[in-house]
């Protein structure tokens, strides 16, 4: 009988086996995890969940009974040792298991600072899985003192739920400003001012020395020679693609675990979707992370597989909550040269041009903008700047 083996229990790989099944897959599919738990949405974790609003259950995917209606083999808690691409076989618990199909959904993992720097004292914590949040949470209580090393969207919205909580929260960002990596100065500008109006503070430009402290972290010493007192420190310095065990294996890499148009790997029979795979695109291997493309590749693999001979053609969205405000972005801005600014009531968005051509779309409390910039840009058009800009433009007739 046929034996589809997918490595990474994340949203991809748990997404991968439920549509597997949905598109009539009939022989054995084995899900493997190295985390014990269910798999399980991860953007809560740094929002609903950290905050205490959501429950562990509400967090999972799926109930455990649908990977046993679906006939879905979960080895839970058992990271894999080994990858055999000749014999096609998996190590994982002691065991030997043979594939037909193999795909890795191996995610990514968060940078941490080195021990040179302090990262090995106990109160320095990295916010990317279950364990991580419930190892922190008991400090995200009022009056506590924490440093924030990394001004992207994850340090940000773990600065929103520290500041909302009550804690005293600094930021330290090393480049000229937060969100430099990934958006305009305009989104910059916005998230700045709403986290200097939550009261957290934000230095920029400001790298980070070492942090302090005998076995648990007292203090952050900065580049300038200050130091900030912290009673704990979260680190958001961006995350990398988990490619150890296709490494071993011998697979090729490329920006990530490197696949063709189709998802497959360099070896046969084995295919990667997710956070740790790259595609072609024309601005090359491209690697993506967020939950929809996730999703999205993790189905066009899983069709692949059953024979459809699929392209993926990603259609790049994300989100990040902070405080009460939606930020919703559309596209990649990679290359632009031009912002276009959208005022309505209650609600701005930037818009990304290149030349003539609309790149993304960075949309604050106005899924209006988001939902009209994603088919345009699904439908390759691009309405003119001076037109999105213009509050009195209909942004629905855009799309005829």
């Amino acid at each position: 009988m046929k034996h589809i083996i997918v490595i990474g229990a994340g949203q991809a790989g748990a997404s991968l086996v439920a549509k597997l099944r949905a598109l009539g897959e009939t022989g054995a599919i084995t899900l493997i995890g190295a985390e014990a738990a269910l798999p399980y949405q991860r953007p809560p974790l740094s929002k609903a969940y950290l905050l205490g609003d959501m429950p562990l259950e509400r967090l999972f995917l799926r109930p455990e009974s649908f990977y046993a209606e679906q006939n879905i083999t979960l080895r839970l808690g058992e990271p894999v040792s080994a990858i055999d691409t000749t014999a096609q076989t998996v190590t994982v618990g002691g065991d030997t298991l043979a594939y037909d199909d193999l795909v890795l959904t191996t995610g990514s993992s968060p940078r941490r600072l080195p021990a040179s720097s302090g990262g090995d004292l106990k109160g320095v914590f990295t916010l990317r899985d279950l364990a991580d949040v419930d190892a922190m949470q008991p400090y995200f209580t009022a009056g506590k003192r924490v440093v924030i090393v990394g001004g992207g969207y994850i340090g940000l919205e773990g600065a929103a739920v520290a500041a909302k909580l009550g804690l005293d929260v600094t930021v330290v960002e090393m480049a000229p400003r937060i969100l430099q990596r990934v958006a305009a100065p305009e989104t910059s500008d916005f998230f700045r001012d709403l986290h200097r109006g939550n009261g957290v503070k934000i230095l920029e430009a400001t790298g980070l020395d070492r942090l302090i402290g005998d076995t648990h972290v007292s203090a952050a010493r900065l580049s300038d020679g200050r130091e900030i007192p912290a009673d704990f420190v979260m680190v958001g310095v961006g995350i990398a693609p988990n490619t150890a065990l296709a490494q071993m294996a011998g697979i090729a890499l490329d920006n990530g675990i490197a696949t063709d148009a189709l998802g497959r790997t360099s070896a046969p029979h084995v295919w990667a979707a997710g956070d740790c795979a790259s595609f072609p695109t024309a601005l090359g291997q491209m690697r993506l992370e967020s939950v929809p493309h996730a999703i999205d590749q993790a189905e066009c693999v899983a069709a692949n597989l059953l024979g459809a001979a699929k392209t993926y053609v990603p259609e790049p969205w994300f989100w990040s909550d902070q405080y009460d405000i939606k930020l919703q972005i559309a596209g990649l801005n990679t290359g632009y040269d031009t912002i276009a600014t959208r005022h309505t009531e209650g609600a701005i968005s930037f818009w990304y041009y290149k030349g003539d051509h609309l790149l993304a779309v960075d949309a604050m409390n106005d899924p209006r903008a988001f939902m009209v910039a994603k088919r345009l840009l699904s439908m390759g058009k691009s309405p003119g700047p001076d037109q999105v800009s213009n509050p009195e433009t209909d942004l629905k007739a855009l799309l005829k």
